[in-house]
């Protein structure tokens, strides 16, 4: 599939009034049942429901929102955080300074959590680098290159007290978007990929999972090709979006190395599977994609699976999106008392607005409103 959002973090508004009414429609969401959505709070499930959360911003306000995430659904467990190590700079992949640490102080809060975290394979991921300079930068890493920033990356995730998190390696490999594609050298980069598995695993301490996770469907080469192998390969995912238009999901898991051929690989190889992104795209508020995608989870229970969980492709922090907001927050509401929300600011105007919705969130927005709202 073609790349269709990337420049984390995701939610970005085009004016200030724009921006206002996503503030109100997300604030109504986290506010609890029956405010966001129509009709009244939803049934919890027959079922437990596999792991999950969703992407909610890169930085700290990914973790700070799960909580309102949480409320909405009704005080669900959100057992999975996931994020993105930006890849910028080596010094960016090896895990800048206080990026990683609200995530692992998150997941060391309760047993049972699972940190996600995305690692680019090279720096300037997203920077349109030519095929020919791809190449050499593979073979490079073959070769041992970039070996020291992945041990430095699994060092301060072992000294965080994470060292069980999930690594997605070189995610959507399979596509034309990143530094870290495979089509330009596939033999490299599953070479590649294993020298990665093999210096962060040399780290004393750590217990990583590898998540092998590309695009759903053929896209630049078949996924098949990159597949570094099952000694270095945890778990294998998919990332999946509702497209193209006009494509139906049973279009989805049939197509070549689409839903289907995923799990069918997975199973051959003895690996469990995972969904680290998925959502809505290029159908709109396709309610029906959202009951089908769950279904598809509840039935082939995922290790994980993280909604990506904004604009055109989430439901919580995307109003654009009630019919699928409504179906997700029914399949996943939970049992017990809504989580807590953070206490309310006071004092906001109009001009804060932008700063608060960009900036550190210490609280909802709930004691007053802007004038004439």
């Amino acid at each position: 599939m073609a790349s269709h959002r990337r420049g984390r973090p995701a939610v970005r508004a085009a004016s200030a009034i724009a921006l206002f009414a996503a503030i109100v429609a997300s604030v109504l969401a986290a506010a609890g049942p029956g405010l966001a959505v129509d009709g009244p709070a939803p049934r919890a499930p027959a079922r437990a429901a596999a792991p999950f959360g969703a992407f909610l911003d890169s930085g700290p306000d990914g973790v700070a929102r799960m909580a309102g995430l949480s409320h909405w659904l009704g005080g669900a467990d959100l057992k999975v955080a996931h994020t993105y190590l930006p890849g910028g700079l080596w010094e960016d992949i090896e895990g800048p300074p206080g990026f990683l640490e609200p995530w692992a102080a998150w997941r060391r809060e309760r047993a049972g959590r699972t940190l996600v975290l995305n690692v680019p394979m090279q720096e300037r991921n997203e920077e349109d680098v030519p095929d020919e300079e791809v190449r050499v930068l593979l073979r490079q890493g073959a070769d041992g290159a970039f070996d020291g920033h992945f041990r430095t990356l699994a060092e301060r995730l072992v000294t965080l007290g994470v060292p069980d998190t999930v690594i997605v390696l070189g995610w959507e490999m399979n596509g034309t978007t990143y530094t870290h594609r495979c089509a330009p050298d596939p033999t490299a980069w599953k070479a590649y990929w294993n020298r990665i598995v093999a210096a962060m695993r040399a780290v004393p301490g750590q217990r990583f999972r590898f998540d092998f996770a590309p695009s759903r469907g053929r896209d630049a080469v078949p996924w098949t090709e990159c597949y570094p192998g099952d000694g270095t390969v945890d778990i294998v995912g998919m990332d999946s979006y509702d497209q193209p238009a006009g494509v139906t999901f049973a279009e989805q898991v049939s197509e070549p190395y689409g839903l289907q051929w995923h799990v069918d690989f997975a199973e051959a190889h003895g690996k469990p599977v995972s969904y680290p992104e998925w959502g809505l795209f290029r159908n709109g508020d396709n309610a029906e994609y959202m009951r089908r995608m769950l279904a598809w989870i509840g039935e082939h229970r995922p290790v994980y699976h993280t909604l990506t969980d904004y604009c055109p492709h989430g439901v919580w922090q995307c109003p654009d999106n009630p019919r699928s907001a409504r179906v997700y927050r029914t399949a996943l509401y939970g049992t017990g008392q809504p989580a807590p929300l953070p206490p309310a600011c006071t004092g906001l105007d109009l001009g804060d607005w932008a700063a608060y919705w960009l900036g550190p969130r210490p609280c909802f927005p709930f004691d007053r409103w802007p004038a004439g709202r």
